[in-house]
């Protein structure tokens, strides 16, 4: 078999990312530079901030990468970017490191879209098995999708508003948490118990997602708790949301199951990082023995570039390349 070795970057919203990854499975190395602890001050992330600091650390990634992984640009094939979605400020650093690098080293360019990278981090883990349902969720990002194959992608569900991390971003800063709120609530939801009554949401299409109304619903119970004088007990109320959040996402997956002849179910994305999403999905698979599962580790839920070697293997397998004119997309769709 052919050894395709990739540089892939990654720079789609705060992590400044390179890693070198051997035929979609193999990491020499990768490197993450994390801005969280500049933005928790901001209580979210600045992008016109996160762009000057992708402009400091792209070149840092990319030397230490290659010298980790012990190979020079020669040993590259090919060189994979995201190019979106994302903040359109950082993907243009990562963008146009990723052309500098192709041109002057005359090597391919490969385009990757963010969420494929997500998706094939599952695939450090095993082999993917098509069909396969994925279910995607991060702070930008809510959706259910089909594959029949490699780099095939059907998105059967979304959501119609706030995604799940955001949610989960929003009702921390109602209760005064921290940022990013999504691993607070987490902890502080297994200290409590879900015993404040949230909604169910329902959807035209009984496959797509709403959280806004979950959101506004833990806003109301908190103001009804000021006017009574009651104490918002925090640890209950993430317990109760997080219960919510999280039955909203298996109740889709559940009827996609049903409805769907797949062969795997795969999560993917930084809210796959979620302890008790992760708990839910070893239950709920139970009850789907034919059906394999996985569940990617903590180290590739979050943003990285391993992912995106891993997805941009596939791409060049397939001849998806792009020319040096490529420009960042903040919109991209799957």
């Amino acid at each position: 078999m052919e050894t395709v070795t990739l540089l892939a970057l990654e720079s789609s919203c705060d992590e400044t990312a390179c890693a070198i990854v051997r035929n979609g499975r193999e990491i020499l190395s990768s490197k993450v530079s994390s801005q969280i602890d500049v933005h928790r001050k901001y209580g979210g992330v600045v992008p016109e901030v996160a762009s000057r600091i992708h402009i400091e650390n792209i070149s840092i990634v990319i030397r230490e990468a290659l010298q980790e992984a012990g190979v020079t640009m020669d040993d590259i094939d090919a060189i994979a970017v995201t190019v979106g979605p994302g903040l359109v400020g950082s993907l243009h650093v990562g963008v146009m490191a990723a052309k500098t690098l192709a041109w002057a080293y005359g090597k391919p360019l490969v385009p990757v879209h963010h969420l494929t990278g997500h998706i094939y981090a599952n695939a450090f883990v095993e082999e993917l098995k098509f069909p396969l349902l994925a279910l995607v969720v991060s702070g930008g990002h809510t959706e259910l999708v089909i594959m029949k194959e490699d780099y095939d992608f059907e998105v059967i569900g979304s959501t119609q508003d706030d995604a799940v991390g955001e949610a989960y971003d929003k009702v921390a800063r109602v209760l005064g948490l921290s940022y990013p709120g999504g691993p607070i609530v987490d902890k502080l939801a297994k200290q409590g118990k879900p015993v404040y009554r949230l909604p169910k949401v329902h959807t035209e299409n009984p496959l797509d997602f709403s959280f806004s109304g979950l959101k506004s619903a833990v806003m109301q119970s908190i103001k009804r708790c000021e006017r009574l004088g009651e104490e918002v007990n925090v640890c209950d109320m993430c317990a109760s949301f997080q219960e919510a959040a999280l039955e909203e996402l298996w109740s889709r997956v559940e009827i996609a199951l049903r409805e769907r002849e797949v062969r795997q179910l795969i999560l993917a994305g930084g809210v796959a990082a979620n302890s008790r999403l992760r708990e839910l999905t070893v239950e709920h698979m139970k009850k789907h023995p034919g059906i394999s599962y996985i569940i990617p580790p903590l180290a590739y839920c979050t943003d990285n570039a391993a992912m995106i070697g891993a997805s941009g293997y596939i791409a060049y397998k397939k001849g998806i390349f792009a020319d040096l004119d490529i420009d960042a997309d903040p919109s991209l769709e799957l």
